[in-house]
């Protein structure tokens, strides 16, 4: 008899464990869909967030998307294949000014340069941008962000895009490393971790930061339908919290912890090369050290894109951009 009251017991208590264990398990992650720019070490603060579990934390699970441009991405987000877009602010800009009654908000800010670097098919540690004249030179999509900044840089050494240099803008995002290496342009612009690839496979190098040279600018960030925010203020809130984790995560972190966090991002690349690059954007303060995208970043990205010729009307901040989210983040997390 006393047997089998222990026995009783013990199975009463392995069920008891069961049913604990099995609550746990019920309590899900809510799923986000996130469309990216493109796939680049320029958004280590983004990886580590997820790698260093940040997203879990506030009960989100990332299921992330290389959107290959950011017309894709805000196609993406408009038509709602995707919640949360991640690409140059200029996008919403545009679609503002379509006049559609939906359409996209900046909420939080990872990078605040540009990510992209200048690559030639010689090495020049005296390179200056006067030697572009009368180059042919790959640049990114007309009307986007890379460049628009690459023009910007420049006018600001004293040169004509559409006159002193012969730039290619019609040539796909992810296609123009491959347009370089089958022997289009003498140079390129391109983001990490291609550039570093043509360094060590010797078939192209950096010469130049165009991120170095642009100044602070509002650059990539997070956005999503207005109806979205509206209806799911929450979910926004938790990714921003999540998103600010990471970049005072990279902030305090050296670039050895930097590059082991994102690896399994960037699983064909040596952690030498993947250091390299850390380094490269670290130092030169890619990374926006809160969510929090100010008017004056705004207006310089908004400027560069006048400059460019290809913005018939400014777009309001106050329209296109809410901070309560990224100042809230910044106020709890410390």
């Amino acid at each position: 008899m006393k047997k089998a009251k222990l026995f009783t017991a013990t199975i009463l208590v392995i069920l008891m464990i069961a049913v604990l264990f099995t609550g746990c398990a019920d309590k899900s992650l809510t799923k986000v869909k996130v469309s990216e720019v493109t796939h680049s070490i320029f958004y280590a603060p983004q990886y580590a967030a997820i790698s260093q579990g940040f997203f879990e934390e506030e009960g989100l699970e990332i299921e992330l998307a290389n959107g290959g441009g950011a017309d894709k991405v805000m196609t993406a987000v408009l038509s709602g294949q995707v919640d949360i877009g991640f690409s140059g602010s200029e996008s919403t800009v545009y679609v503002y000014n379509e006049g559609r009654d939906d359409y996209a908000i900046t909420f939080a800010q990872l990078t605040q340069k540009d990510g992209s670097f200048l690559v030639g098919r010689e090495p020049d540690p005296d390179f200056t941008f006067d030697k572009l004249k009368g180059k042919d030179v790959i640049g990114g999509r007309k009307g986007g962000m890379p460049e628009m900044t690459f023009e910007w840089v420049l006018r600001k050494h004293g040169m004509d895009p559409a006159k002193d240099v012969n730039i290619d803008t019609s040539i796909q995002f992810d296609a123009m490393a491959g347009a370089f290496l089958g022997g289009q342009g003498e140079y390129v612009t391109l983001f990490e971790p291609v550039a570093t690839a043509m360094e060590k496979e010797g078939t192209g190098y950096v010469v130049a930061s165009i991120g170095a040279e642009s100044g602070v600018v509002a650059y990539t960030a997070y956005n999503a339908r207005k109806s979205f925010i509206e209806e799911n203020p929450e979910i926004i809130q938790k990714f921003t919290n999540a998103i600010y984790k990471g970049q005072l995560w990279v902030e305090k972190s050296s670039y050895e912890e930097i590059a082991k966090a994102i690896h399994e991002f960037f699983p064909e690349m040596e952690m030498e090369n993947l250091i390299t690059v850390v380094k490269r954007y670290k130092d030169q303060d890619s990374w926006a050290k809160t969510p929090v995208m100010t008017e004056e970043s705004f207006e310089h990205m908004q400027d560069i894109i006048e400059a460019a010729d290809v913005l018939d009307k400014r777009g309001p901040y106050d329209e296109l951009v809410t901070t309560d989210f990224a100042e809230k983040a910044v106020e709890n997390i410390k």
